[in-house]
């Protein structure tokens, strides 16, 4: 099988809601109704998919040891081949990258890509912050009583004391953020709230508060990426629809201990691996000038502040000009460069496994103009997939494009 030279289409996505609390089922179930909206949107036959890469973070909060198989069984895709992948909060973007290898590598010619995770209510808390603890470094960090938010406060305090920024600029992200999520249906926390509003919410970590955090969330998203050649043979109205090309991927890492990253760059106040990821990713799509040459992203969000780091070392902006240009609406609806227009792992909800897959659903419904009206993205030809894991220490930024 060759697919050297072919390019690589996202032909299909589908999410199951996105909920504080799934009494409704298991993730199998939710990422079984995923795939079976990403095969229906795509205009596809299931039998006709060649591989899946299955992403969930924790076997422990599934409640299910080799997911992948399960879920196999339940879409009726067995005897075909099915591939889990881990990274934390950056899971669904290493199951999207791990596709596009496949794809680009002539192992397959279709694919589902398939993530969920269940870190809503009916875990208790106390089981879900031991997980996400196991997720950094278990000798050192988890020894020291450190948590992934007291981290994260201490990155945007360095961030602020370096360039000025202010929880002001920071609530700014929220705000459009639950506003955005205000137009998804398949959000978990829309809402209509001002800076003052975050600012006065409960503290958690100085300088956060309770609504500049992002919430846990049960749901499961997928997607269906193919050869060109492989969708003008098997995908429904193909020709009919506007095509998004997925032209570029990158991944990079960072040392796990924030207090062992060189200085002074990144210091604590930068994501070093998220710019070396988006660095490979500009390169194999052709992009020089991001934030003029991107009309809509969905970046990391697992906290406001991590929003406006990430928008610097996406080279969206300068280094420090994240909170004045956030402020002033750059990042808005309506603004230069949309982002977060799903409502992030802020307003959407924030299952590992599924948000980096969540966010390739949203900008390929940018793409083809099949938003609601209230966060369509106008003319929207090119877009960015941004996600994490860690404190940033494993990054992938996936670039899609429109092709009439």
């Amino acid at each position: 099988m060759s697919t050297k030279g072919d390019e690589i289409v996202l032909i299909g996505g589908g999410l199951s809601k996105f909920s504080r609390a799934r009494p409704d089922g298991t993730p199998v179930d939710w990422m079984t109704e995923a795939a079976q909206d990403a095969f229906d949107d795509a205009g596809v036959e299931p039998l006709h998919i060649d591989e899946t890469v299955v992403a969930y973070e924790s076997e422990i909060l599934a409640r299910q040891l080799s997911m992948g198989q399960v879920l196999q069984d339940a879409l009726g895709l067995c005897p075909k081949p099915s591939l889990r992948v881990e990274a934390g909060g950056g899971t669904g973007g290493a199951a999207l990258r791990t596709a596009f290898a496949y794809l680009r590598g002539g192992l397959c010619e279709s694919i589902l890509v398939v993530g969920a995770d269940a870190v809503g209510r009916q875990v208790p808390p106390a089981t879900v912050r031991e997980v996400y603890a196991l997720s950094g470094d278990v000798d050192f960090e988890m020894a020291a009583g450190g948590s992934f938010l007291t981290y994260y406060a201490l990155m945007i305090q360095e961030h602020m004391a370096r360039y000025g920024t202010t929880v002001e600029q920071m609530a700014t992200v929220s705000v459009k953020n639950h506003r955005n999520a205000c137009a998804n249906p398949m959000a978990c926390m829309p809402m209509s709230i001002t800076v003052e509003d975050v600012i006065n919410s409960p503290p958690i970590v100085t300088p956060y508060k309770r609504l500049d955090c992002s919430v846990l969330a049960d749901g499961a998203a997928a997607a269906v990426l193919a050869t060109r050649r492989w969708a003008q043979k098997h995908a429904d109205d193909w020709a009919q629809r506007a095509q998004v090309v997925m032209t570029g991927s990158g991944c990079a890492t960072e040392r796990v201990r924030v207090g062992d990253r060189p200085r002074p760059y990144p210091g604590l106040a930068h994501f070093r691996a998220k710019r070396e990821a988006a660095m490979m990713a500009y390169s194999m799509a052709g992009i020089t000038d991001p934030r003029r040459e991107l009309d809509v992203a969905e970046v990391a969000d697992p906290y406001t502040g991590a929003e406006l780091q990430a928008y610097e070392d996406l080279l969206f902006c300068g280094y420090g000009e994240s909170g004045t240009l956030a402020a002033a609406g750059m990042f808005d609806h309506g603004g230069e460069l949309p982002t977060n227009t799903s409502g992030g792992l802020i307003g959407l909800g924030a299952p590992p496994g599924a948000m980096g897959i969540a966010q390739a659903c949203e900008i390929l419904s940018q793409l083809r103009g099949e938003c609601p009206p209230a966060r369509q993205v106008s003319n929207a030809r090119r877009g960015l997939a941004d996600i994490h894991g860690g404190t940033a220490s494993f990054c992938t930024v996936s670039i899609f494009e429109r092709r009439d």
